[in-house]
């Protein structure tokens, strides 16, 4: 069975979220890339609690192509540490999941 994952990453503003979901489907890392905005995130940096309005990628992608992708997003990230966390997808539509993997790197 093929492992497939959702890949959640913020991004400081809209341009960067594009370039790095134009990027990845350009390199058929990701099959697909939500880009859902503005969300407020909150969080610890540098010892102190922080805040900044971000755009969510949501991308859609394998298992075993997450090296390659974390590869990249580091390559085209502003940020120092950039959020990457992938989760598992249990259960999908099989015709989603076809799909997926026809357009995805072999």
């Amino acid at each position: 069975m093929v492992d497939f994952i959702v890949v959640l990453v913020t991004a400081k503003d809209r341009a960067e979220a594009e370039k790095i979901s134009q990027a990845l489907l350009e390199k058929k890392l990701i099959a697909c890339a939500n880009i859902v905005s503005p969300v407020m995130s909150c969080f610890l940096w540098q010892g102190k609690i922080d805040q900044a309005e971000e755009y969510l990628l949501v991308m859609k992608s394998r298992m075993d192509l997450f090296a390659e992708l974390l590869q990249q997003v580091k390559l085209l990230h502003s940020y120092e540490v950039p959020e990457v966390l992938a989760l598992p997808i249990a259960l999908g539509s099989t015709d989603y999941l076809a799909w997926m993997q026809s357009v995805l790197k072999a």
